[in-house]
């Protein structure tokens, strides 16, 4: 007699709860989307990311560098909001270049020439395969929270709780977003304009950027293997994270 027919098995359920595991995570993303260079919040906030180029202080001189200490004095008086400063320190990322070694390697004509740049090319992928490149980056958050009420206790506790999106907050969302967008837009004006002022060059992250950023940082492993799609094969105004 098979035993089959007589103990009732139970189903495996490992499938299953990958998937829940997945979902559970995706809850607790406090981003809701991102579109027209704007990162919306589940809450109704919004965040503007500004990415800063590096400025070398100890090469100043020492007026110099007391004029920079003085404008970022002036620049941090002038804020009337929160931001944020991020120094983030990743692997650099040189697929771009070695593509682009490999193929001016192929249009050689002269073979001693080719067959050197090859060589090379093949020198630097090794050479980052056993040794970790790290590049710094440099991002100011410019946030615009239109919620001026603060939460009691027990509506942060139902809010921790319930952190899935909804339509009736993703509707609420849109619905408030040219307004919420046109204040967010003149505060990141603002930090840039400051930032300009000490000699610090910025510019406003894209949709597309946004996504790649956000995805590197909660995908770190799978971004490195694989990459987002170029951004013309990408719907950014209507992505969502």
């Amino acid at each position: 007699m098979d035993l089959k027919n007589i103990i009732k098995l139970p189903k495996s359920t490992v499938r299953e709860r990958k998937k829940n595991i997945l979902s559970s995570t995706q809850r607790f993303v406090p981003i809701g989307e991102i579109r027209n260079d704007t990162v919306l919040l589940k809450n109704g906030g919004v965040r503007g990311v500004l990415q800063v180029e590096a400025l070398n202080f100890n090469l100043k001189s020492e007026t110099e560098q007391q004029g920079i200490i003085s404008g970022y004095e002036s620049f941090v008086n002038t804020l009337y909001f929160p931001v944020q400063v991020l120094v983030r320190s990743t692997r650099m990322n040189i697929d771009p270049y070695l593509e682009q070694l490999k193929k001016t390697g192929d249009k050689q004509t002269n073979e001693l020439l080719k067959s050197q740049t090859q060589a090379y090319a093949g020198f630097i992928e090794r050479l980052v395969d056993v040794a970790d490149i790290m590049q710094k980056k440099f991002y100011v958050i410019v946030p615009f929270d239109h919620i001026i009420r603060k939460k009691t206790i027990l509506e942060q506790f139902f809010g921790w709780m319930n952190p899935d999106d909804t339509g009736s907050k993703a509707t609420q969302r849109h619905r408030e977003f040219a307004d919420i967008s046109r204040q967010l837009n003149d505060r990141v004006n603002l930090v840039q304009t400051g930032l300009e002022n000490i000699g610090l060059t910025s510019r406003r992250l894209s949709t597309h950027e946004l996504i790649e950023l956000y995805y590197q940082i909660y995908n770190p492993r799978t971004s490195q293997e694989q990459k987002l799609p170029p951004e013309e094969k990408m719907n950014v105004e209507k992505s969502v994270l």
